[in-house]
C-alpha cells in the first residue's frame, strides 16, 4: 500500500514592520533635562503603528553626535522603509575662538570647515547643515525615510509676554533638508503656536527646572505639535500615523 506524498509546505516571508529611529538631544531624550522632565521622543510611539527607538542623548549637538559615531550606529541597523527623525540645535551654538566644548559647530551654512583640538585630538569641524546633510544621506543610502526637524523652542512666555524668535539653527535645519533631498518640518514653529494658544500659566507649568526642558505633560504637547507639522506638510512619516487629528492649525 502506497503512502500518499505529503504536499510541500510553503512559508511566505514575514513583512517586517517599520522602525522609527530618533536622533537628537535632551529635549527628545528619555528623562530630558533631569528630575521632573522628559523628552518628546518618549511619546512618539503613542501615535504610530511602527516601533520606536529613541537614540536621543542629552547634551549632544550635531557635531558631538557625529563624532561619537551615533549616526553610524543607527545606520548599521536601519533598514529600507524605516524612518529616521533628526532634531538638533540647542547645543550647537557657542564660539570656537575660546575653549572648545566639543559641541560647537563651525559657523556657516555650507562647506565651511574649522579646526580645533578637542580632548587632545585634532578635529575638523563642519557646519550644522553639513552634519545634518551627511547624516541624512547616510540613512537614505540605506533606503530609510529621513525627516529633519527644527529644534523645540525655549519657553516663549518666560519674559511675561509671548515672544518666539527661532534660532539660526531652525533655518539651518531647513537648508540641510533641502541639500539632502529629505523631508523637513518646522517643529519649533508648531510648538510655539500651541504654546501661544495655551497661555502663560499653562506653558510655564511645563518647564519645572529651566526654560528648555519640559515636564512629561509638556513633552506630550510637544510631540503632538510635531505630528501636526507632519500632517500639515504631508511628510512621509504620515504613512505610519494611527491618527491625523491633532490640535492647532497648519502654518
Amino acid at each position: 500500500m502506497k503512502t500518499a506524498a505529503l504536499a510541500p509546505l510553503f512559508f511566505l516571508p514575514s513583512t517586517l514592520a517599520a522602525t522609527i529611529y530618533l536622533a537628537g538631544d535632551s529635549t527628545m531624550a528619555k528623562n530630558g533635562g533631569g528630575s521632573g522632565t522628559n523628552g518628546w521622543g518618549q511619546y512618539v510611539s503613542s501615535y504610530v503603528s511602527a516601533s520606536v527607538v529613541n537614540d536621543a542623548v542629552a547634551g549632544r549637538s550635531a557635531r558631538s553626535y557625529t563624532r561619537e559615531g551615533r549616526f553610524e550606529n543607527i545606520a548599521e541597523v536601519v533598514k529600507k522603509g524605516d524612518y529616521v527623525i533628526i532634531e538638533f540645535g540647542h547645543n550647537d551654538g557657542g564660539s570656537l575662538s575660546t575653549t572648545d566644548n566639543g559641541r560647537t559647530d563651525c559657523g556657516g551654512t555650507g562647506s565651511e570647515v574649522c579646526y580645533s583640538v578637542y580632548n587632545g585630538v585634532n578635529e575638523t569641524i563642519l557646519t550644522f547643515p553639513a552634519y545634518l546633510e551627511n547624516a541624512a544621506k547616510l540613512f537614505t543610502a540605506k533606503g530609510a525615510n529621513v525627516l529633519i526637524s527644527s529644534q523645540t523652542p525655549n519657553n516663549p512666555w518666560e519674559s511675561g509676554s509671548f515672544n518666539y524668535s527661532p534660532s539660526r539653527f531652525v533655518g539651518y535645519a531647513e537648508l540641510a533638508a533641502e541639500a539632502a533631498g529629505v523631508g523637513y518640518v518646522d517643529h519649533g514653529a508648531y510648538v510655539a503656536a500651541i504654546y501661544e494658544s495655551l497661555g502663560k500659566d499653562t506653558v510655564d507649568s511645563y518647564f519645572p527646572n529651566d526654560h528648555t526642558h519640559t515636564s512629561p505633560e509638556g513633552a506630550q504637547v510637544v510631540t503632538e505639535a510635531f505630528f501636526k507639522a507632519v500632517v500639515c506638510t504631508g511628510a512621509s512619516l504620515k504613512n505610519v500615523l494611527t491618527t491625523t487629528s491633532f490640535e492647532g492649525s497648519c502654518l
